[in-house]
């Protein structure tokens, strides 16, 4: 059975008031993007990549990052929805049935290690629905409507989630249909797995492992780039 990494990368850069679409902006001369599916293409783990973008940027995705930077690996570019999990669901339903583990990364994470890609895939071998993410640094504390605190929450117990995250594919279809179905939007794809009573394993991130989403984003990203060479 193949693993297969499906790549969100259709959205704006509203965050980032930039003409440029974020996942397009140069970190060391090479797209956020070419940095990202570069990792996946090395991996050995990685049979295929679906891509997806805007429709607009369906050539250019082709031509200026597939094809230029050598990614081989990429076998379907799909036009992506109006929300992120609209696009990854265009993956989902691109699936065929040899296909074993779904890989969900942000095209905006450009410093996923090789080293914790490999990890959630053998994670994922073993269970049925893996994420990654990290411990929260600060105290964590519940706001009620009227923006009063209204509980302290335990940070031993929080986590920040990222991608990857790793699933078997018949789950994150299941799950997927069960959202739609009830018309429901998660905040990231394990959410909807959860929603159907699977248990998802967390493995523990990098701290690195930054989503760019803003120009503070792209500052931290440069200085990443630079110090992780």
């Amino acid at each position: 059975m193949k693993t297969v990494a499906i790549i969100p990368a259709a959205g704006s850069s509203k965050r980032m008031q930039n003409n440029i679409s974020k996942q397009y902006l140069l970190l060391d001369g090479i797209p956020v993007l070419a940095h990202t599916l570069r990792i996946f293409q090395r991996s050995p783990q990685i049979d295929e990549i679906f891509l997806i973008v805007p429709e607009r940027d369906v050539a250019f995705a082709h031509n200026g990052i597939v094809d230029r930077y050598g990614i081989s690996k990429v076998s379907n570019i799909l036009v992506g929805g109006k929300e992120r999990q609209d696009s990854v669901r265009k993956g989902i339903d691109a699936l065929g049935n040899d296909y074993g583990i779904v890989v969900i990364h942000d095209g905006v994470r450009p410093f996923i290690s090789e080293e914790l890609l490999h990890s959630i895939i053998l994670e994922a071998s073993r269970v049925q629905a893996v994420t990654v993410g990290i411990p929260v640094k600060d105290t964590v504390k519940l706001i009620d409507r009227h923006g009063f605190v209204a509980e302290t929450l335990n940070r031993n117990h929080l986590w920040l989630t990222q991608t990857p995250q790793a699933f078997h594919r018949d789950i994150i279809r299941k799950a997927y249909e069960a959202a739609y179905r009830d018309n429901y939007y998660g905040t990231d794809d394990a959410s909807l797995v959860e929603r159907i009573g699977v248990k998802v394993t967390m493995i523990r991130g990098s701290y690195d492992n930054i989503k760019i989403t803003t120009k503070d984003d792209l500052i931290l990203a440069e200085i990443l780039t630079r110090t992780l060479k």
